[in-house]
């Protein structure tokens, strides 16, 4: 394909997740993203950004936009899509019906200030589902040329929203003409990812941008982990009995799901260590804080040989065991690595496991670009990511210029900071 024929343009950045993953498939990207820490991790890592709210950015600063980032991505927060969870009440499930009715809405009259009072009515952070769609319909009224592809990720929740997505971008003609793929709920431990981490993925790719498909999510390469199976199951087992589940694989199977073990041992090389610790050992257990209800015998509990739960916020919190003793916690960049960033990777600022946490994978990412987008992945995606060169004092100096005002610090352009603490 031509060089350079993709740019994107990610609506909710956070450190850099999917910037990592187009870098490594040599995909220009530039990043919106709200939270000050999470800008200051993309200026140490090189990564182009505008620290700025997602929708102001739209009625304000869309010409700052490069009219050539033709790929749109974007993943909003999580909590967006809590009208959409099982077992809500009804006034949320009416919530979220609201919210349909105004994307629809939307496809009409994009700009009409009575959407926005509507809005104003939902949970504020809802209305950031719409960006995407609101962000495509400007660029096709400024340019006349929409985004070539439509890249959406979130939590389970989301995938009715997504479903939304598809049937609006279906319904479009002209240069809005979109083909979608059937949104589904992909597991990461699928795509190399240690973890066992879900995501809602939603892709559309315009019909006259001239694929060569139809467009499809990417197929998963390696196992599901599934603790209910017997070989699998027995976390209070020796380490050595665990370490035998590979003679239950079938061979004809995919390969089996990477552990935490395969991965920390990976990046090894590049990960750095506080002063008076060391590298984890081959055999540990982390045990989990989450659904425990403060009960430590309830906390469900992992070997080094198999993926980690799903890397959140909270990572920090869950205790790692050393021969049935406590050996502290996962480092920020082991539990970076945990989630396919390279081992040196530069985490700054403060809230670093919450950074950590609401990443996308960019392991994962790859997957869902490439497939995306037609891009081959590199022959050894794992091998290709372990490493990151990070910027220069100039250059991250130069990127915060741009993306805040100043080459040292927040200005008028960056959202208030206790704002950006209660986001």
């Amino acid at each position: 394909m031509p060089e350079q024929r993709f740019k994107i343009l990610d609506l909710f950045a956070g450190p850099g997740g999917l910037d990592v993953a187009a870098h490594f498939l040599g995909i220009p990207s530039m990043g919106i993203e709200w939270d000050r820490n999470a800008c200051l991790t993309r200026y140490q890592a090189g990564l182009d950004t505008i620290h700025g709210d997602v929708s102001k950015v739209r009625r304000e600063r869309f010409s700052e936009i490069p009219e050539d980032f033709n790929v749109l991505a974007g993943g909003p927060p999580c909590q967006s899509f809590s009208v959409a969870g099982k077992g809500r009440g009804r006034g949320q499930i009416e919530d979220l019906r609201k919210l349909m009715n105004l994307m629809k809405a939307l496809v009409n009259d994009h700009e009409n200030p009575e959407i926005d009072k509507e809005l104003g009515k939902l949970d504020p952070r809802a209305a950031l589902v719409l960006e995407p769609l609101r962000w495509l319909l400007k660029r096709n009224a400024e340019y006349g040329k929409p985004y070539d592809a439509i890249i959406l990720e979130q939590v389970p929740t989301a995938l009715p929203v997504w479903q939304e997505y598809k049937e609006i971008l279906e319904s479009l003609t002209g240069e809005l003409e979109y083909e979608c793929a059937e949104p589904h709920v992909l597991r990461t431990e699928r795509y190399g990812v240690p973890q066992t981490r879900q995501r809602a993925i939603f892709i559309a790719r315009r019909k006259k941008a001239d694929f060569g498909s139809v467009p499809e999510l990417p197929k998963g390469i390696f196992r599901s982990f599934d603790p209910r199976a017997p070989y699998e199951r027995s976390v209070d087992a020796p380490v050595q009995e665990q370490m035998q589940f590979d003679a239950h694989l079938d061979s004809a199977e995919p390969e089996p799901w990477r552990s935490m073990h395969t991965a920390l041992k990976a990046a090894g090389p590049f990960l750095p260590h506080a002063e008076g610790t060391t590298a984890l050992p081959e055999n540990f257990v982390v045990v989990s804080n989450y659904g425990s209800g403060g009960d430590p015998k309830k906390r469900g509990r992992r070997s080094s040989h198999f993926p980690a739960f799903t890397v959140t916020g909270k990572v920090s919190r869950n205790v790692i065991l050393v021969d049935d003793k406590d050996h502290g916690r996962f480092s920020i960049p082991e539990a970076g690595a945990l989630q396919t960033f390279p081992g040196n990777y530069p985490w700054s600022g403060n809230d670093r496991s919450q950074q950590v946490g609401n990443a996308v994978p960019p392991l994962f990412a790859m997957h869902v670009l490439g497939a995306a987008l037609e891009v081959p992945l590199p022959e050894d995606p794992i091998e290709s990511a372990l490493k990151w060169e990070p910027a220069s004092e100039e250059r991250a100096a130069e990127l915060r210029e741009r993306g805040c005002g100043d080459e040292d610090r927040c200005t008028d352009l960056c959202p208030p900071q206790d704002e950006v603490t209660k986001k």
